[in-house]
This record gives C-alpha cells, sequence and structure tokens, in this order.
C-alpha cells in the first residue's frame, strides 16, 4: 500500500471559481484591505469590519462552488487499489469532501468556511443559515445561543491551527511515501515547510503550482501546467506505476 499524502492550496480551487489569494490576480493583489476581513484581531474589534466580512461571504458564492477534476482526481486515486490518500488542505471549501474524499482522509488545517462558530460560546452551526439571516437583512448577526460575535469556523490570520490536525497533519507527512503539493505558494507556515519535511523523511516530492515556489529545489519534479489537467493526469501516472 502506497500512502500519497497531497497538500493543497488556493490554487486547486480556483478552477471552480474560488478566487485565490497571492497569485496573480489574488484578492490580496486586488484589495490589500481584503485581508482585514479574514485577520482576528480586527474582526473582533470593528463591527463595520464584521459587516464587511459577512457582504464578503454573502457575495462570493463560495457555497455554492463545486468540485473540478483536480478534486476529483484526487478522490479516484483514493479508491484505487494499493493506495492510501490524505489530504491536507490550506482551503476552507470543503470541495476535496465534495469530490468524494472521505471526512476522515481530509485534514483541513485552516478549518471550514460551511460552518460558523460563536466566538463567546463555541456554539457551532451552518454557514447557510447565517448567510440566509444576512440576505434576510442582519448586517452582523450574533450567535442565537448566548448573543456572541459568529465568525466562519475558519483559521483567521492571527489564530492559532487546531494543535491536533496540525499534529495528524505531521505524521501523515513524515509516513508519506508520495507527498505532492498541489496550487500552493508554500509561503504560510507551518503548512508550507510540510515540503521539507517530507522530503527530510524521503518521500518524493511532486510539486504542482503556476508560480515558483521556496521548495522547488528539493522538488523530484515540479510541473508548471494548468493544475485542472496537470494533476489528473500526474494521478494517472502514479496509479498504472508510470510516474
Amino acid at each position: 500500500m502506497t500512502l500519497v499524502a497531497v497538500l493543497s492550496g488556493a490554487g486547486i480551487s480556483t478552477d471552480s471559481g474560488i478566487s485565490d489569494y497571492r497569485g496573480p490576480d489574488g484578492l490580496w493583489r486586488r484589495d490589500p484591505d481584503a485581508e482585514k476581513l479574514v485577520t482576528y484581531g480586527y474582526y473582533m474589534a470593528d463591527p463595520e469590519i464584521r459587516r464587511r466580512a459577512w457582504r464578503m461571504r454573502r457575495d462570493t458564492g463560495a457555497l455554492s462552488a463545486g468540485p473540478n477534476a483536480a478534486h476529483r482526481a484526487v478522490a479516484e486515486l483514493a479508491r484505487t487499489p494499493g493506495f492510501a490518500v490524505r489530504v491536507i488542505t490550506q482551503n476552507v471549501d470543503g470541495l476535496h469532501q465534495l469530490a468524494g474524499m472521505p471526512e476522515r482522509k481530509v485534514l483541513e488545517l485552516h478549518g471550514t468556511a460551511r460552518a460558523v462558530v460563536c466566538t463567546g460560546c463555541g456554539a457551532r452551526s451552518s454557514m447557510a443559515d447565517a448567510l440566509a439571516r444576512v440576505e434576510a437583512g442582519e448586517e452582523d448577526p450574533a450567535c442565537e445561543a448566548c448573543g456572541g460575535i459568529l465568525k466562519s469556523a475558519t483559521v483567521m490570520f492571527g489564530q492559532r491551527l487546531d494543535p491536533v490536525v496540525l499534529g495528524e497533519a505531521v505524521a501523515v507527512t513524515k509516513a508519506a511515501e508520495v507527498f505532492v503539493v498541489v496550487g500552493s505558494t508554500l509561503q504560510v507556515r507551518p503548512a508550507a515547510s510540510l515540503a521539507g519535511l517530507a522530503a527530510q523523511h524521503g518521500a518524493r516530492l511532486i510539486i504542482v503550482n503556476a508560480e515558483p515556489t521556496p521548495y522547488d529545489e528539493l522538488a523530484d519534479e515540479v510541473v508548471r501546467e494548468p493544475i485542472g489537467t496537470a494533476l489528473p493526469a500526474l494521478l494517472r501516472r502514479l496509479a498504472d506505476g508510470s510516474a
């Protein structure tokens, strides 16, 4: 059984209509001030930032996005005899699961945008329900249990990653025989450091990304072609033993 770990970043989801952040046309380059909307300190301190954040969540339509060929290729490899696949994702869109990856095989380093959490009592509910309240006129919906501030169940800038999820990601990385990075600039730590950790522990490191990354020199293979076609082709080669 070959253990393949896939570290996915925003680039894998651009074909699904979800903008990346740091690419040439990324959200931060188009609107540098938008980073405040996902920065915990600004979000908690400023009601106007929260109102803008809720409008952004409503208008981006992330919940309506569906998986693309790259997500489906990862799920297909996971169903291939002789392969165990684990996904470590920096994304919060849930598209790996929608493509068919079991929840238990996906580690969401930065949480999920498909749920909301109360910063006061910790109650969780669905993002769809919260957005329905925004659509109905609540500009900054409060927790229905305690009245506290609601935020997406994502790890914002200024928050720590879940140590349990990160620990599982490190364990998978160390055990992987093949480590595929797809659609990540490998600039955000600690996720970025997993590529180096995989190489250090003997994994074959493959990087599929449009832009150069700091770990390209460590990689056994670097692919610059569009992810939607390059990743399915790569994973088919892995599956048939020709990669």
